[in-house]
């Protein structure tokens, strides 16, 4: 077995960035239907193991999630149980029963607020780094992420200025500037 490097570190009451990415990056995850499988078996995994979900994108291929952690301990079983159930859901679907459909995952605990605040960001603006939409007026449209329900929450004020407070600059174009 290979081991992951850089090593896991399952900490209590931590903030948890998290990616993960099908196998050899194939777009399994292609339609709405399969990203609401992916959707709800985050969201009611997290809820079971109590782990406070802040943040989330699913795109054709991988995803990324902010979340905390009551109990560190279980950060593989909570994994375990999203790829698991989902691969089974997703393969039903395409009819490839036992194929493998997810590679890996990546967990980062977040340092600081700054920190925080940058993951939050790339989070909603991966989107428009993959090419699902077309900047950052355009992220109301794309349905799979959290930003809708910040916006909600907080208003799109309070999300633009997030925003511009912890720029994300690899993918910002020019006329996304704050």
């Amino acid at each position: 077995m290979e081991k992951h490097r850089p090593t896991h570190i399952y900490l209590d009451q931590q903030y948890y960035f998290l990616t993960a990415g099908t196998f050899h990056k194939k777009a399994y995850l292609n339609n709405k239907f399969k990203k609401n499988i992916l959707k709800e078996l985050i969201f009611t995994v997290l809820r079971h193991y109590k782990y406070s979900l802040k943040a989330w994108v699913i795109l054709d291929n991988h995803y990324h999630l902010i979340f905390k952690t009551t109990s560190g301990k279980f950060l593989p079983r909570v994994i375990a149980a999203i790829h698991g159930k989902s691969a089974i859901e997703v393969n039903k679907i395409d009819k490839k029963p036992g194929r493998q459909v997810w590679y890996q995952y990546w967990d980062y605990c977040v340092k600081n607020e700054q920190d925080y605040w940058k993951h939050f960001n790339y989070i909603h603006q991966n989107p428009i780094k993959h090419g699902y939409i077309g900047g950052i007026r355009n992220l109301k449209t794309f349905k799979f992420s959290s930003f809708g329900d910040w916006v909600k929450k907080r208003g799109e004020e309070w999300i633009y200025d997030c925003f511009g407070k912890y720029p994300i600059t690899d993918f910002t174009r020019e006329e996304d500037n704050f």
